[in-house]
C-alpha cells in the first residue's frame, strides 16, 4: 500500500515542544540554541530518538525537523548557507528512524518562514526562491510527501505551492501536496481569510489535502473542520495544539489530555471525514497513541461535498 491508499494516515506530534522536554547538552545545538533545525548537524541522535518515540506510539507519518530550514530563517543563526545539508540529514535522521517499519512514510516540512509577504515584510519573489531552494533540497533528500504548514498567509501559501508544483513538474516527479493553515483563535489567519477564502484561493491547486494545524486545539477547530467537510472535494487533515496554551508558574503549558484529545480527533474522522490526523504544540508521545488506539480500524465518514 502506498501513501496515498492509506483510509487514515497518522502523523507524528509536536517537534519543538518535546525537544523541550530533553536533555540537550550545548554542544549539541553548536552554538545556535533554539533553532531545531540545527540538531539534523550538531544533534541527530536527539531527532532520530524523537522520530522513532512517535513512531513507537504508532505514527505513520514523521515530519522532518525542516520547519523553518529555508535560507531566511537560518540566516537568523548564519546558517543559511547550509540548506541543503540540514534539509538532507533531516531526511536521513528521519530515514534512519523508521529502518525496517513497514508502512511508515518521511514528510518533508514547508514552515511559513518568519515574514510574510502580505504584510510587506518580504518580496513574493524574494520567499519563492527561498522556498523553491528547500523543497528542492527536500526532493532530493527523498521524501514521500511535502506538508505545506502553519500557513498564516494565503500569499505566502500560493507561493510556496507554485514553488513545489514548478519544482514538481521539472523533475518529472508526482509526490502528494499537503496543506495546512493556521487559524486564530478570533476564526481566521494571521492576516485575516477565513476558511471559505482558503478553500477558493486553494482549490485550483491539485494538492492531496487540505486542512488545520497550530494555533488552537481540536475543539476550536471544530466549525472549521465542518466547512471544509461539506465543502473541500479532496482529503482533510486536522493537526492541533495540545488544547490552548495556559501559563502556569510562569510556564506554558497545554491542558488537554491525551485520552480526550483522541476522542475529539476521533468525532472529525467519523462525524466530518477527516483522513490526516496528527498534533501540533504540546502533543506527546502519549497524544499520538492514544490516538492511533483510538482510531484502530476506523473508517473515516465518507462526505458529500456542496459544489
Amino acid at each position: 500500500m502506498s501513501f496515498v491508499d492509506h483510509p487514515i494516515l497518522i502523523f507524528d506530534g509536536a517537534c519543538g515542544t518535546n525537544l523541550q522536554q530533553m536533555v540537550i547538552p550545548p554542544e549539541a545545538w553548536g552554538g545556535c540554541e533554539g533553532c531545531n533545525e540545527a540538531l539534523n548537524l550538531y544533534g541527530p541522535e536527539f531527532i532520530v530518538r524523537l522520530h522513532r518515540e512517535m513512531l513507537d506510539a504508532g505514527a505513520m507519518v514523521v515530519e522532518t525537523d525542516t520547519f523553518g530550514a529555508s535560507s531566511l530563517v537560518l540566516a537568523e543563526y548564519g546558517l543559511q548557507d547550509r540548506v541543503k545539508e540540514i534539509n538532507r540529514l533531516a531526511v536521513e535522521n528521519a530515514r534512519q528512524a523508521i529502518a525496517g517499519r513497514a508502512g511508515r512514510y518521511v514528510a518533508g516540512s514547508v514552515g511559513p518562514g518568519t515574514k510574510l509577504p502580505s504584510l510587506g515584510h518580504i518580496e513574493v519573489a524574494e520567499l519563492a526562491a527561498s522556498t523553491r531552494e528547500q523543497i528542492e533540497a527536500l526532493l532530493e533528500a527523498g521524501v514521500d510527501c511535502l506538508i505545506i504548514e502553519t500557513c498564516q498567509d494565503l500569499l505566502q501559501t500560493k507561493t510556496a505551492l507554485v514553488a513545489a508544483f514548478e519544482v514538481l513538474e521539472a523533475g518529472g516527479l508526482e509526490l502528494p501536496v499537503l496543506v495546512s493553515v493556521t487559524i486564530e483563535q478570533q476564526g481566521t489567519m494571521l492576516v485575516g481569510s477565513d476558511i471559505g477564502a482558503v478553500v477558493a484561493t486553494l482549490e485550483p491547486f491539485p494538492v492531496f489535502s487540505l486542512g488545520l494545524n497550530c494555533a488552537t486545539g481540536p475543539q476550536d477547530m471544530a466549525s472549521h473542520v465542518r466547512y471544509l467537510s461539506r465543502n473541500w472535494p479532496a482529503r482533510i487533515s486536522c493537526i492541533p495544539n495540545q488544547g490552548l496554551p495556559e501559563v502556569v508558574d510562569g510556564r506554558t503549558v497545554y491542558p488537554l489530555e491525551p485520552a480526550e484529545f483522541a476522542a475529539q480527533m476521533h468525532r472529525f474522522v467519523t462525524e466530518e471525514g477527516v483522513s490526516v490526523v496528527g498534533g501540533c504544540c504540546g502533543t506527546s508521545p502519549e497524544h499520538i497513541r492514544a490516538l492511533a488506539d483510538r482510531l484502530a480500524g476506523v473508517t473515516p465518514k465518507q462526505r458529500e461535498v456542496c459544489r
